[in-house]
């Protein structure tokens, strides 16, 4: 059996040191409440996909994916904007992964409907919706544990919806 070395440079080597190259990617460790939030977001999933209450669906749905947000910035952070302020977890969201924008956006977007369901207020949720929000809370989901566990999401930045109303103020 052998083994490839390869040569690195940088401060504080020294010159012609080697160490072995390692045949696969080092990732950094997973967060053990990024891993635990994930965990919760899948089992939320489920109950959505279970329920036959359109409302309920919704709500499960929109859960599941505010704890895979919250598991996102887990793993990566917050990002630092000086003087902490109360911001959703979707604005915290488009700062620390600008990749998922346009996820941070279609889950912003439903917020008011899904605070208004859990108020009592249902009559805009449609199973329609519903299924729709559980679709996309269930691909999310899958982007969310492939950033937990420090694979790329280029590739899955975009939801696919149909564009929201949603814009964020300025200033």
């Amino acid at each position: 059996m052998s083994v490839a070395f390869a040569s690195r440079g940088g401060p504080g080597s020294r010159k012609g040191s080697t160490q072995p190259a390692l045949p696969f990617e080092v990732r950094p460790p997973t967060v053990p409440a990024a891993v635990s939030l994930l965990t919760q977001a899948k089992h939320g999933l489920a109950e959505a996909t279970r329920e036959s209450d359109p409302v309920k669906r919704f709500i499960a749905a929109y859960l599941s994916a505010l704890r895979a947000a919250a598991a996102i910035l887990a793993a990566r952070g917050r990002p630092h904007r000086g003087r902490a302020k109360p911001e959703s977890v979707w604005t915290l969201l488009e700062g620390a992964v600008p990749e998922l924008r346009q996820w941070a956006g279609f889950f912003a977007a439903h917020s008011a409907r899904q605070a208004a369901a859990q108020a009592g207020v249902t009559r805009r949720i449609t199973a329609e919706s519903a299924d729709e929000l559980s679709a996309r809370a269930g691909q999310f989901v899958s982007i969310a544990g492939r950033v937990v566990h420090g694979h790329p999401v280029e590739r899955a930045a975009h939801c696919g919806a149909r564009p929201h109303a949603h814009r964020r103020r300025s200033g």
